[in-house]
Formats: structure tokens, C-alpha cells, sequence
């Protein structure tokens, strides 16, 4: 998967709170055999000239920002696949008192694929959501801050999912990375063999 490091786009706001990922990609469409072509179907059943994303402020964001529990729902991929697929490199979020900004299962989905999530206190998110679709904002992970205008924003992560998402590693890229010590460990230790009886 590709690597985060510093990226600089447009940022496109979607109000609400609690946007499930049917929402984000209906069930209608997780029954598809490709994992391609799911970025034009990123909120299909919602979009229109009212939709926020549909705005022409928006047009060529590359930085979501949403309200709180995000991605709440059923558990998809196909969620994460459509916002990636739809050009989106990050998703930043509000984190309320006892309210995530993302839904756990989302945010391991996210992680596994390489879409990287943010989560900043009400007031910090605010300052970023004020600014509207069309500003521009730099997020640099590595350093763990997200710069608009003049504002610098510092922003915790996880640093297991910080080091797999700057590195471009998926769970399978993370467990080749100890590909020697497995190795080691299988020629120390005896085959299991079910016996027939």
C-alpha cells in the first residue's frame, strides 16, 4: 500500500455526526468480485447539489473532514476502499466526551488498507471545519501535525498503525517484517501431527 508521509491537498467538510458506512457505500454493492471501482459509489444513495461533497468547493479534496463516530455501522472494507478510491488520503474526525471520532471496526479497516485516521478535540476541529471545503492543509504524520493558514494542529495517533501507515505496510507487509524470527521459531519447534485413531 502506499506510504503517508507528508501530504498537502484540499480539505472537503461533511457535516454530521454518526455517518455509518452504509451511508458510505450501501450494501447493495459489497457483493461485487472486483476491489476496483468503488470511489464512484462513495455516498451514492446521498449525493445531489445539496451534498456537501458535491459542492464546488470540494471538487479535488483529498482531506475528509467529519463530525464524530465515523464509520459507525457494519463492519466493510468497502467502505475504507471507496473513500480511498475517491481520492481521498485522510479522514480527520471530532472526539467528544465518551464519543470516538471513528468506529473501532472502521478504524482497524482504515489502518489495514492504509487511510490514515485523525481524531482532534472539539475545539481544534472546529478551528479546521470553520475554515470550509477549498482551504488547504498539510498533514504531516511523522511529525504528527496538521498546518492551515497559520494554525498548527498537533495530533496523536497510535504508533504501531503511524509506523505501518508512513511505511506503506499492510498486516501482511508488517508480519513479513519478522519473516526471520518466524522462520527461526518453525525450525526450534516440532510440526504438530494429528495422529489417526
Amino acid at each position: 500500500m502506499e506510504a503517508f508521509r507528508v501530504h498537502s491537498g484540499k480539505v472537503a467538510v461533511l457535516p454530521g455526526d454518526q455517518i455509518d458506512t452504509d451511508r458510505i457505500i450501501p450494501a447493495r454493492f459489497l457483493s461485487r468480485i472486483s476491489r476496483l471501482g468503488y470511489g464512484e459509489l462513495l455516498f451514492v444513495d446521498v449525493r445531489g447539489p445539496e451534498f456537501a461533497l458535491d459542492q464546488p468547493d470540494a471538487a479535488g479534496s483529498s482531506i475528509l473532514v467529519v463530525g464524530t463516530n465515523f464509520g459507525c455501522g457494519s463492519s466493510r472494507e468497502h467502505a475504507v476502499w471507496a473513500i480511498q478510491q475517491a481520492g481521498f488520503r485522510a479522514v480527520i474526525a471530532r472526539k467528544g466526551d465518551g464519543t470516538p471520532g471513528f468506529s473501532d471496526i472502521f478504524r482497524q479497516n482504515a489502518a489495514n488498507c492504509g487511510l490514515l485516521l485523525i481524531e482532534l478535540d472539539p475545539q481544534e476541529h472546529a478551528a479546521l471545519a470553520g475554515g470550509g471545503s477549498g482551504q488547504e492543509a498539510t498533514i504531516d504524520l511523522p511529525g504528527q501535525t496538521i498546518t492551515f493558514g497559520t494554525t498548527v494542529l498537533v495530533f496523536k495517533i497510535d504508533a504501531a498503525t503511524k509506523h505501518a501507515i508512513v511505511e506503506g505496510l499492510d498486516l501482511i507487509g508488517t508480519t513479513l517484517l519478522y519473516a526471520e524470527n518466524i522462520d527461526r521459531f518453525e525450525k526450534r519447534h516440532n510440526t504438530f501431527v494429528a495422529s489417526s485413531n
